[in-house]
């Protein structure tokens, strides 16, 4: 038996650890424990590890180490049991113990956990001895462990301060390239000065000329002036438009180019009639005219259509879309909800879209009608009518902002007009440059 072997309660036993044991020597007496715990019976087992007992070894200490090691503080038939499986496993260690003279070349954790397990006299020293041993290394390891990051850091600030030197040269140069760049930007600047100051001398000369080439024409024109002022009001607006894209294109801007050539197209257009009327030879474009000012007199389309009919008066739409390359946007449901809004939305849209289709073959007009998609509870399946484009609004827009869009993507100077009842509509399309008329005009148009 263990107490034979002076591992007794004669010699060591009545021996008590004052601290907690060292974790290195604790994992030593786990592993112990179960290595010796294969080679026992169930019954020869404490009640609380008998669950462990198919476990592998290293399965057994991951999972039941507490167990194991509060078993074998507690229950002293369990410890000698395990020292007896101890002893068979190794003879020489526990003999040296039991002598009281452990090998000098042993782990000294291995010595430790041997002695907590078998208790001989001096148990105690030994594994106080082997958890000071244990955190002596534990301390010279976290030495060699602080020295190596500390190289390793110096290491690093060393290259982090070779790439910040390499990183200040990279930037001194670019900031050398960045000057002479802005050195040859300024002398560009000057001379492009230059040039602006010779055009605005050479407008100012145009200026004098196109005063005397308009008083000629004041001559010749007496007999259509209203008609004349009216296509050169939109003649006028155009241009400017255009001036406005290549004063854009000059300053470095883009402009989409469906935007300008449908402002072109205006352009021409009014152009066109412009020379039908005059019966004037071709002539190039007047500098003069590039300058977006207001002449005295100068009439624009609502003026016009305004200035004989009444605001009411579905005559004015007719004029609207007679302009050049005129645009007429309508708030579909509006429209509809106000003529008949007795009749189920499929009856409405069709109805609209029907009547649309004719005034658009009647006009020549661009015509786009506008739905409001939050109405519907699926996608509608529609055949757009001839000559007429039909739109919904995607889920979170409202047909207002769609009609908003709309106009806010058509090119200054272009005739659109607006079909809706909505005041907040109208006021919108009215900033944008649209011209907002009632539903109830297109409703008395159509009809």
């Amino acid at each position: 038996m263990v107490e034979s072997q002076g591992g007794g309660p004669g010699d060591g036993a009545a021996e008590v650890l004052d601290r907690p044991l060292p974790d290195g020597v604790r994992r030593r007496v786990v592993q112990i424990v179960s290595d010796g715990f294969g080679g026992l019976t169930v019954g020869e087992l404490p009640a609380q590890l008998r669950q462990y007992a198919r476990f592998a070894p290293n399965r057994r200490a991951k999972f039941a180490g507490n167990a194991m090691a509060a078993a074998l503080e507690t229950d002293p038939l369990f410890r000698q049991r395990i020292g007896e499986k101890f002893r068979e496993a190794q003879p020489e260690l526990s003999g040296a113990l039991d002598t009281g003279s452990p090998p000098p070349a042993a782990d000294p954790l291995d010595v430790a956990a041997a002695a907590y397990v078998l208790r001989p006299t001096g148990w105690v020293k030994l594994v106080t001895a082997a958890g000071e041993e244990a955190q002596r290394a534990d301390a010279e390891r976290a030495d060699e462990e602080s020295r190596i990051e500390l190289e390793r850091l110096r290491e690093e600030l060393v290259a982090a301060r070779e790439q910040t030197r390499t990183e200040t040269e990279r930037l001194r140069t670019e900031l050398e390239s960045a000057k002479k760049e802005a050195e040859s930007l300024h002398r560009k600047l000057r001379a492009a000065l230059s040039d602006v100051k010779r055009g605005e001398a050479a407008l100012r000369k145009l200026q004098g000329e196109m005063d005397a080439v308009r008083a000629e024409g004041q001559t010749q024109v007496s007999a259509a002036e209203v008609e004349t002022r009216r296509l050169k009001a939109r003649l006028s607006e155009a241009e400017a438009a255009l001036e406005a894209t290549r004063r854009a294109a000059r300053e470095g801007r883009s402009v989409e180019d469906m935007r300008v050539r449908l402002l072109l197209d205006t352009v021409l257009d009014a152009a066109q009639g412009l020379r039908r009327e005059l019966a004037l030879p071709p002539v190039s474009v007047r500098p003069a005219e590039t300058v977006d000012a207001v002449e005295p007199g100068r009439m624009t389309p609502k003026d016009i259509a305004a200035r004989a009919l009444s605001e009411h008066d579905p005559a004015i739409l007719d004029q609207l879309l007679a302009l050049p390359q005129a645009h007429l946007v309508v708030d579909g449901y509006n429209v509809t909800k106000t003529g008949y809004p007795q009749m189920p939305l499929e009856k409405q849209r069709l109805r609209l879209l029907g009547q649309l289709s004719q005034l658009a073959a009647q006009t020549g007009a661009e015509v786009t009608c506008v739905f409001d998609g939050a109405e519907l509870a699926a996608p509608v399946l529609l055949a757009p009518p001839r000559g007429v484009r039909v739109l919904f609004s995607k889920p979170g827009v409202t047909a207002d902002e769609l009609i908003r869009q709309l106009v806010r993507a058509e090119p200054p100077g272009r005739p659109v007009i607006v079909a809706s009842t909505d005041r907040e509509v109208a006021d919108g399309v009215a900033k944008a440059g649209a011209r907002p008329v009632a539903s109830a005009m297109l409703l008395k148009r159509l009809s």
